[in-house]
């Protein structure tokens, strides 16, 4: 399996390993090696992307994708503690999903060649601060505090990003099971979608959605979000201020 990583001077680095396991004894330093250093122009994300978690939501599925932006800087290892801005909000909620990185400038394409565009898939979690999310009624504050977007552990291209499985556990819990067959926007329309909006920009991520069985974080848990053939992101959840 070929597990490929973006390092910080944007150079791909293609190397081949039996396992994760073989990868990690490889790797001299876990966070610079194993987690891909992306540095994306954006992050953008879809919501309600799941017919059981707009369900959840109490909200109808849109007939053209929901997007909203994630700022780069909220990006963590797929291993570092989640921060919990307990100064400003008391509940916060995991949220697997799919990535998508872009590979190369995406403007105005067609669905039938988004594939082109893709570079691979990764683990991402979504950490929203849901009470915020609520009160704001957009997304700017609730889904961008730092640490809420941890991703990793590596980028894949051998997966079939339409027919994975996802699921994401907490305390050794499994909260959600789903595949990403569910999705009510399917990957290649939402990479046409977005690059008709605003030009995708190399090593950008999209956010595919979650499905259902989101819940809140508490100090002290570990939530990890495990998608078929590419890991899982394991972080441990602190409070900003104690």
């Amino acid at each position: 399996m070929i597990f490929r990583s973006i390092l910080k001077n944007q150079k791909k680095i293609d190397q081949t390993y039996k396992s994760l396991e073989d990868y990690n004894k490889n790797s001299d330093n876990l966070s610079e090696k194993i987690i891909p250093y992306i540095h994306p122009s954006k992050i953008v994300a879809v919501g309600l992307n799941y017919y059981d978690h707009a369900e959840e939501m109490k909200k109808k599925p849109t007939a053209e994708p929901m997007i909203f932006l994630k700022s780069p800087s909220s990006l963590t290892s797929f291993k570092d503690s989640i921060m919990l801005p307990n100064h400003m909000s008391s509940k916060v909620d995991y949220e697997g999903e799919l990535g998508i990185v872009i590979k190369k400038e995406a403007k105005w394409i067609n669905t039938n060649e988004a594939k082109k565009y893709i570079l691979g898939g990764i683990c991402v979690n979504d950490i929203t601060a849901r009470d915020l999310q609520a009160i704001d009624i957009q997304f700017g504050r609730g889904k961008n505090f730092d640490t809420f977007c941890p991703l990793g552990p590596y980028i894949s291209d051998e997966v079939d990003y339409q027919n994975l499985e996802i699921k994401t556990y907490l305390n050794g819990e499994l909260k959600q099971n789903s595949n990403t067959n569910l999705m009510i926007h399917k990957i290649d329309y939402l990479v046409s979608f977005i690059s008709r909006i605003m030009t995708l920009n190399r090593g950008d991520i999209i956010l595919t959605g979650t499905p259902g069985g989101v819940g809140q974080l508490k100090e002290n848990d570990l939530v990890s979000v495990d998608i078929e053939g590419l890991g899982k992101t394991s972080n441990t959840v602190e409070l900003c201020f104690k």
